[in-house]
């Protein structure tokens, strides 16, 4: 199954029977992270009824909490939790805060309020993949290293990072770390001698997708 973080943070809010519900959705790497954006959302909104959160931390759901912050138990915070757990999403918190109007909405229209209020979020801040990019180098003669990198420029497997000089250039490509071997074989048949590529760095690099029909409540 795939696995997405959200696109971009995002605040939104809706009204249901006069009650305000603000969602505040965020990214955050680590379960600190989460803790640290519900504290400051909740010193925010401090004047709010209540502050509920959820959050997934991890790609394999490594930490997973909620709170109903004084809402009946099990209408709020879990209800949010199902909401990121049904759109595949990790490292992201979400807090909603709460306006009481003056109109009770009972146990299933609080269960409707928080999954549709962060639902409603999720789908405008959009889904993003996680992409593991890595650096990779390979070394090269200097003789005719300005004849090898404009072959390089004229692919869209990999794009070129830095180049060092020595008594051999270093050349450093940047590309997702599915493709290496792939990039492996299409240098060793394009330069006509066996590359190997040395990994340098892996970092995550986002790529948003387009559209999110597909967010569920």
């Amino acid at each position: 199954m795939n696995k997405y973080t959200i696109a971009e943070p995002i605040r939104q809010e809706i009204i249901i029977e006069k009650s305000r519900f603000i969602c505040s959705l965020a990214k955050a790497a680590r379960e600190e992270e989460a803790q640290e954006f519900i504290k400051k959302i909740k010193k925010e909104y401090w004047s709010a009824t209540h502050n509920c959160s959820a959050y997934v931390i991890g790609e394999n759901s490594r930490a997973e909490r909620s709170s109903d912050d004084g809402e009946p138990s099990g209408t709020a915070g879990l209800p949010m939790l199902e909401v990121l757990r049904k759109n595949s999403l990790y490292n992201v918190v979400a807090v909603v805060t709460r306006y009481f109007g003056g109109i009770k909405l009972g146990a299933g229209g609080l269960v409707r309020a928080y999954t549709g209020s962060v639902a409603g979020a999720v789908e405008a801040a959009g889904r993003a993949t996680i992409v593991k990019m890595g650096i990779y180098s390979f070394l090269w003669n200097m003789n005719d290293v300005g004849k090898v990198l404009n072959m390089l420029y004229h692919q869209d497997m990999f794009t070129i990072g830095d180049v060092a000089y020595s008594s051999r250039a270093t050349i450093s490509l940047v590309m997702p770390a599915a493709v290496r071997e792939e990039a492996e074989a299409w240098l060793t048949e394009t330069l006509r001698t066996k590359v190997e590529l040395n990994q340098e760095k892996i970092y995550g690099e986002e790529q948003r997708i387009v559209g999110n029909k597909d967010a569920k409540r």
